[in-house]
């Protein structure tokens, strides 16, 4: 039997947050993992792909391996299996495992639709799976085509078009305004999931001059440190406010904790950017000469729109997705087939070489010359029939069985032909 792709997914859309958390790898557990894929199951090629929204396996095997899978997962970070195998998804038939390796990378399951950020992660997962010697031929030619998908995709569609998050949508509302301002301070203010995402969005534009600030220290000091950012005390908001020309703040508060007041003293243009329900930063803000305030139902509507291009470009990425799939489907077809053509070759080349050496020593120059180009004219047309069936065999999902017969005829595992 074959070797087909199949996959193994965890993914936000089935398991919690503290269940993906306890499964994401780092890159020393992949390279490990790959380790016992080869040793333990005797995997040639393989893809992991782990991020804080998915923990992934994409495989090729002739056997089911999930639970397999799940079992070498689990032991690697140290949790029961037990715990985990109802948050997996398996698909087990090439089409549909390689059709989802494409919506994942073009970020057609991503928890922002059309997230550009899936792309990169995916091209990381390649060279690391690259680097451990699982990337093989059929795994360099999926991964090619997918990047040139997402080329196709940018080039044709408006899937990845606009900000479609509210983090990534307000990073871009302030983009506008920064050619305009001489090294502006940034405070992100408040740091749970929507701040976070604020800040990870900063780093990965490769904005500085940020500053950090959360009821809890500690979380500010963390994620600063991770991101070379400074860490500021919530109990200094008050008095440093008016060192920052642009706030971003997602704080959840009874009361506003930006107000007229409080922003009364500041010296040059403020930017406020109020994600939080409800407000934290006074609404009224705006009435100060010098600040401008966006509030999240402005930002939520460039998101909606930006959401809405995106979902009305699915069905193109589909066909895009469907047609590069279905070239994958009929090169793998073939590729099973051509170690048979070669040794089928191989060996008829043997016969014409046995019976030209038999001869040879009768002719001249000439006729051997005239011998050589009359038997390989011969054999190409004898070779042309048995190759054009089996190719027609793999379109039909045949050629297994052509493979047996013609393997048993010639007996083409010894390397010589039956005559």
């Amino acid at each position: 039997m074959s070797e087909k792709l199949q996959s193994l997914s965890l993914s936000y859309k089935k398991a919690p947050f503290e269940i993906r958390e306890k499964l994401t790898l780092s890159e020393r557990e992949i390279k490990d993992l790959y380790i016992k894929l080869k040793d333990i199951l005797g995997l040639r090629e393989a893809m992991i792909i782990s991020t804080c929204n998915r923990t992934e396996m994409y495989y090729r095997s002739s056997r089911e391996l999930s639970s397999e899978l799940v079992r070498l997962l689990a032991s690697v970070k140290g949790v029961e299996s037990t715990e985990l195998y109802g948050y997996f998804d398996y698909l087990t038939a090439e089409e549909e495992a390689l059709t989802y390796l494409f919506e994942v990378s073009l970020g057609l399951h991503s928890q922002v639709v059309g997230d550009q950020q899936i792309i990169n992660q995916v091209k990381q997962a390649y060279q690391w799976a690259a680097d451990m010697d699982m990337a093989g031929t059929f795994l360099h030619r999926v991964l090619h085509t997918i990047f040139f998908a997402n080329k196709r995709v940018v080039q044709e569609t408006e899937f990845h078009d606009g900000a479609a998050s509210t983090s990534y949508a307000t990073i871009d509302l302030m983009q506008t305004i920064l050619p305009a301002m001489s090294q502006p301070k940034i405070l992100v203010l408040g740091l749970g999931e929507m701040g976070e995402d604020v800040a990870k969005t900063l780093f990965e534009k490769e904005i500085r001059n940020v500053t950090l600030c959360n009821r809890t220290f500690d979380k500010a000091e963390t994620l600063a440190a991770a991101y070379s950012y400074e860490a500021m005390s919530y109990f200094e908001l008050i008095s440093r406010i008016a060192e920052f020309d642009i706030i971003i703040s997602s704080l959840r508060l009874v009361q506003p904790i930006i107000t007229r007041s409080v922003l009364g003293k500041r010296n040059s243009i403020t930017y406020c950017f109020d994600l939080s329900i409800p407000h934290s930063i006074s609404p009224d803000v705006a009435e100060l000469p010098g600040v401008v305030f966006y509030g999240l139902d402005e930002i939520q509507q460039i998101t909606d729109e930006s959401i809405d291009k995106r979902l009305a470009a699915v069905p193109a990425v589909k066909g895009i997705i469907a047609e590069l799939v279905s070239d994958i489907d009929t090169w793998s077809r073939e590729l099973q087939v051509s170690p048979t053509i070669h040794k089928l070759k191989n060996a008829l080349e043997q016969i014409r070489q046995e019976e030209m050496a038999r001869h040879l020593k009768g002719l001249t120059q000439e006729e051997a010359r005239k011998m050589e180009k009359i038997t390989s004219g011969m054999m190409q047309k004898i070779i042309k029939m048995p190759v054009l069936q089996l190719k027609a065999a793999c379109k039909r999902g045949e050629a297994e069985e052509l493979i047996d017969f013609l393997t048993d005829l010639f007996d083409l595992e010894k390397g010589s032909v039956k005559v």
